[in-house]
């Protein structure tokens, strides 16, 4: 679990900072996302260590030793990002489909065994509430929505003589 734990922690941390190199909005929106999905697996990840037979601050401990590896993961795209000029832009669907796929593969096969009707109601509720709230991030994006032309760059007449 705790090997898991560090690739997806360092995913995390190519995700942010991707962002962050495109723009720092984006960035901030990215953060933001990955923060909120973080804390609630941080929590349930401590409870597995528990229950694992960790004590307390052995868990405590691993638990943020693990979450700190996202910095190993922003300091690598920061490091290929002088290398390879614009890898941002190739990572960002890379760590993007990665979400994705933990999304589909692992989170909403959860959410089809709630067989109550109000719970997964409000489920359903969230699940919008979220994608309303990515839009919104979306939009609030400069540039977002509308083709930018680029205007040349006015070049000197030279007379001609």
């Amino acid at each position: 679990m705790l090997m898991a734990d560090i690739i997806h922690n360092i995913l995390d941390g190519v995700l942010i900072a991707a962002s962050y190199l495109i723009s720092i909005p984006l960035g901030i929106a990215t953060t933001l996302a990955v923060m909120f999905h973080e804390i609630p697996q941080e929590i349930g990840d401590f409870a597995v260590l528990l229950h694992s037979g960790y004590s307390k601050k052995k868990a405590l401990l691993l638990n943020l030793l693990t979450a700190l590896t996202a910095f190993i993961g922003a300091l690598l795209v920061l490091w290929i990002n002088v290398t390879i000029d614009g890898i941002a832009i190739i990572l960002l669907p890379i760590a993007a489909g990665n979400f994705l796929y933990i999304a589909t593969a692992d989170l909403i096969p959860e959410l089809h065994k709630e067989t109550k009707f109000k719970k997964s109601f409000l489920q359903f509720i969230f699940l919008l509430l979220g994608v309303g709230v990515m839009t919104l991030l979306a939009l609030a994006e400069p540039g977002h929505g509308s083709v930018q032309e680029e205007t040349p760059e006015a070049v000197p007449e030279v007379p001609l003589t």
